[in-house]
């Protein structure tokens, strides 16, 4: 009996790989004829491998609290194929949950045509042409939007990253570029292969020819030279946050948009992309991408306030540290942050709580902030202490914060666990800009305890590339609606 149970487990096991493997070829066919993304519940299974895509389905039990299977979901994705699809973003556990409690007496074929009318158009791209891309910095944050922009370049007529913009550090300077690229500690491996190409200076990523262009000053450099027209440039050096500084970008040749990764002053336009969208006008040309920890909390907060309304609260951030930071004790401009960074927790400042005012205009001045430093390399953590206008439970909340992160308009901002094993370095590499922890939150009353998961690094800069994506008018539709 035992061995038959054991025999029964490694079948099942065998028939759902073999199954997967036989999904790969159509996903990537969607993604590059097509421009269509498929996913699982918001996990993407573009250029995943076979196991990725069984785990895909495997987390969408603790979203379901039923299984979600991938002989269930292949059907759906083969009727997918078939249709001469325009650009989108398809969920297939969606579609699939969907069909089976709707569809009765409709043909799988059937159900999919009707649920996907809208996109079911014909092929086409959503530009003429790719739109350029600069990075002014190649840090840790650009050469996770190197990553990121590589990955989604699919058939080619996306966003195309074209040049990165630094001071030459040695005279083998480009191979270490490509070498930093290539691995990362807290990362891994770059998917892919690079090389480098010395006469053109330039780093080749999966057959993407990245320009590693040398300048002191924003304005000095002349990207017309290099065929680079009407590009958004992505500052993530910090350097400048002022519309007069970053403007000195715009004096170059080939530069259109500006976009800062980091808090900007005055009248820029800080977003916090999914929340505050509307700030991209096609008019203005310097935009900010706001911080990671506001990127994390603001959706969180946005939920919690349209449905509780949010009296007043204090936002505590336990921050990996960055590289402003010393790795022994030396000398900082800042108050305790000389101290040794790997071995100290160390409070600091954080001007996330402000920032939340630039996003959500109606929470300003009820929200207070700081910050703790403390000794991981990456994924951060806040912890949201509100007083709420209406009382609320545990489980109200969570169930609302659930369904926030499965279908609406922050899905691909606000993510949700239930695990109760779930620590920091299981959030490395998370493409949401934050991870509600289900099990830690706390309510008594009107007053709640959320705990709010956020890879600083990764997750913001995919908030990033949205923002390009959406400046650069390659926003795609989310199916089925």
């Amino acid at each position: 009996m035992q061995t038959e149970k054991q025999e029964s487990y490694f079948k099942d096991w065998k028939t759902r790989e073999e199954i997967a493997e036989m999904m790969i070829p159509v996903i990537g066919r969607l993604y590059r004829n097509h421009g269509v993304v498929t996913t699982v519940y918001g996990r993407s299974l573009v250029n995943q491998s076979t196991i990725d895509i069984l785990k895909a389905h495997r987390f969408a039990r603790q979203i379901l609290e039923t299984e979600l299977w991938v002989r269930d979901t292949a059907p759906v994705l083969e009727a997918i194929a078939k249709l001469e699809l325009a650009p989108a973003r398809i969920d297939i556990g969606k579609l699939t949950v969907r069909y089976q409690a709707q569809a009765a007496g409709t043909s799988v074929d059937d159900f999919v045509r009707q649920e996907l009318a809208s996109v079911n158009t014909g092929k086409k791209a959503l530009l003429n042409a790719p739109r350029d891309v600069v990075l002014y910095g190649f840090g840790r944050i650009g050469r996770l939007l190197a990553r990121i922009l590589i990955e989604q370049t699919g058939g080619g007529d996306k966003l195309r990253l074209r040049a990165a913009v630094v001071r030459k550090g040695s005279e083998d300077d480009l191979i270490k570029r490509a070498s930093l690229l290539r691995r990362d500690s807290v990362h891994g491996p770059f998917t892919g292969t690079i090389r480098i190409d010395e006469e053109e200076n330039a780093i080749i990523a999966n057959g993407n020819m990245i320009r590693i262009i040398y300048a002191d000053a924003p304005e000095n450099v002349d990207y017309a030279q290099y065929g680079i027209q009407d590009a958004i440039l992505v500052d993530n050096t910090g350097k400048w946050r002022d519309r007069d500084g970053l403007g000195r970008h715009l004096q170059a040749k080939g530069i259109s948009k500006v976009i800062l990764t980091a808090p900007g002053k005055g009248d820029i336009p800080n977003v916090v992309y999914g929340v505050n969208n509307e700030l991209l006008t096609e008019g203005e040309q310097i935009f900010s991408a706001a911080s990671c920890t506001t990127n994390a909390i603001v959706p969180a907060l946005k939920a919690v306030n349209d449905k509780f309304g949010i009296t007043n609260g204090h936002v505590e951030t336990c921050h990996s540290y960055t590289n402003d930071q010393n790795l022994i004790d030396n000398y900082h401009k800042n108050s305790r942050r000389g101290r040794s960074a790997p071995i100290n927790m160390v409070i600091t400042e954080t001007g996330a709580a402000k920032a939340v005012a630039k996003a959500l205009p109606e929470l300003t001045g009820k929200l207070t902030g700081n910050a703790i430093r403390v000794p991981t390399p990456n994924v951060s953590l806040a912890i949201l202490n509100l007083t709420l206008e209406k009382a609320t439970t545990v489980e109200e909340l969570n169930k609302y914060l659930r369904d926030v992160s499965l279908d609406s308009q922050l899905q691909n901002q606000l993510d949700y666990t239930n695990s109760p094993e779930a620590v920091s370095s299981d959030f490395v590499g998370s493409r949401h800009a934050g991870v509600v922890d289900s099990l830690a939150t706390i309510t008594d009353g009107n007053r709640v305890v959320l705990y709010v998961w956020y890879d600083n690094e990764f997750g913001y800069s995919c908030q990033v590339v949205r923002m390009l994506d959406k400046i650069a008018g390659l926003e795609l539709p989310s199916l089925p609606n």
